[in-house]
This record gives C-alpha cells, structure tokens and sequence, in this order.
C-alpha cells in the first residue's frame, strides 16, 4: 500500500509540474491557440506516465511553431495511437482481473 501512495503522490506531482509547464511555456512564448500541452496536466492525473513524453513534444512543437515533416508528425501520431491501444488493453485486462477476484471472494 505504501508503495501505491508513494506512486500517486509522484503522479500528483508529475501532473502539477505539467500543468505549471503548460501555463509559463505559453506564456513565456506569446502563444494562446489551443495546444496538446493543455491536456498533459489532466492525463497525468488520470492515467499516469502514458503518453507523457508524446503529448509533451507535440505540444512544444505546437507552440514553438514547428514544421515537422509528414513522417514525423505521422510517427508521433502513430506511436501516441499504439499507446492508446496497449492501454485499452491494459484497463480491459485490469478490469477482468478485479471481476474475478471480487467474483472469488462472494460466496
């Protein structure tokens, strides 16, 4: 248990710092168009270390105005969309477990 507390609490943190990044990086860059780096702080919260990295570069990218090439926009997205299936896999496989472990202790 102590060692589920201790990972929330790093997510919590982890969340903050991306909300707090999301806030000043805008800022500091003059930029107020929508960007991914808006939701980084919400799917830290929520999910944890998924997706992280990804959100965050695409959303530098977003407001640093880069122009990536068609492969790498096409790479992020496609690495962002295997992450999202390896967790609907994940929650499904989650849930299942917890179905049969409420289900084994009923009598």
């Amino acid at each position: 248990m102590k060692r589920y507390m201790s990972s929330a609490l790093l997510y919590a943190i982890l969340a903050m710092i991306g909300g707090v990044f999301y806030r000043e990086f805008t800022k500091f860059n003059g930029f107020t168009a929508r960007t991914t780096l808006s939701v980084v702080h919400t799917h830290y919260f929520l999910l944890g270390l998924v997706f992280f990295l990804l959100l965050v570069v695409r959303g530098v990218t977003q407001v640093m105005g880069a122009d990536l090439s068609k492969g790498v926009d096409a790479a992020i997205s496609g690495m962002a969309g295997i992450g999202h299936i390896l967790l609907g896999v994940s929650l499904v496989l989650l849930l299942l477990q917890i179905k049969r472990s409420v289900s084994a202790f009923q009598p």
